[in-house]
């Protein structure tokens, strides 16, 4: 119908989104915590995506009405970076960097307690959970192979700083993996619920959101074949808790 037709287009919308670089072929955004990828029940605007076609004026990607040139996102509370295609080209040939596992993703968090060792790997499947489907678990009968490896930067006391790199990209992979071995990612509610810990002076130290930030991507330029790669630092929710914790 008609009015299903207008569900099913994308508004510009002058939203500020921060441009890491753009080409003809594809954009690099660094996403804001709080801001959806593309329009989806219950979120039809303010999305990333509303903002690119202001932006951009033309996004003739795949990927259907809402979301073309999608070819991976960010949760809504994860910030950092982020690429959009702009052409068709440049879709099917990121699309295949990421399904050959060649795209270098490095995220930073901050997780509950102290990890034993100072790096490591998880990789435990990862599948939808059988009690509540709106989450991922590992726990379940067929999971998808899922691998994080990570490493320890900075130990607080209660919480630690981590890196840690996809080698998969699966839905809430860092948080579900983290929560899995009794570290979950500060501030997530959905997995681990550590909302807040105590510093050594005692002190109460909340987290709005997740804290979990991409800050660093990496890829081959689908039309130069250059290697190209972009960071973010962590925004200042996140990087002002790292403060308070190291005290």
């Amino acid at each position: 119908t008609a009015e299903d037709k207008k569900h099913e287009q994308l508004i510009p919308e002058a939203i500020p989104v921060e441009i890491l670089y753009m080409d003809r072929s594809l954009v690099v955004v660094n996403k804001p915590a709080g801001m959806v990828v593309y329009p989806a029940a219950g979120h039809s605007r303010g999305t990333l995506m509303n903002a690119l076609l202001c932006r951009c004026k033309k996004l003739e990607a795949p990927g259907g009405p809402l979301r073309p040139g999608v070819v991976h996102r960010l949760d809504k509370d994860t910030s950092g970076v982020m690429v959009v295609a702009l052409d068709s080209g440049a879709y099917y040939k990121l699309a295949e960097q990421f399904k050959q596992r060649t795209i270098n993703r490095r995220y930073v968090a901050l997780i509950y307690g102290n990890p034993k060792d100072n790096s490591g790997q998880i990789s435990l499947a990862i599948g939808r959970s059988e009690t509540d489907r709106k989450k991922m678990s590992t726990r379940v009968r067929r999971g998808k192979e899922a691998l994080t490896i990570w490493k320890t930067i900075e130990r607080f006391h209660g919480a630690a700083l981590i890196e840690a790199k996809l080698k998969t990209g699966r839905t809430h992979q860092i948080r579900v993996h983290f929560a899995s071995i009794g570290h979950p990612v500060l501030g997530d509610r959905a997995y681990g619920k550590k909302i807040e810990i105590e510093t050594r002076e005692r002190e109460k130290l909340t987290f709005p959101r997740q804290m979990l930030h991409a800050e660093a991507l990496g890829f081959i330029h689908p039309v130069t074949g250059k290697y190209l790669e972009f960071h973010s630092p962590p925004p200042d929710d996140m990087a002002e808790r790292i403060k308070q914790l190291q005290g």
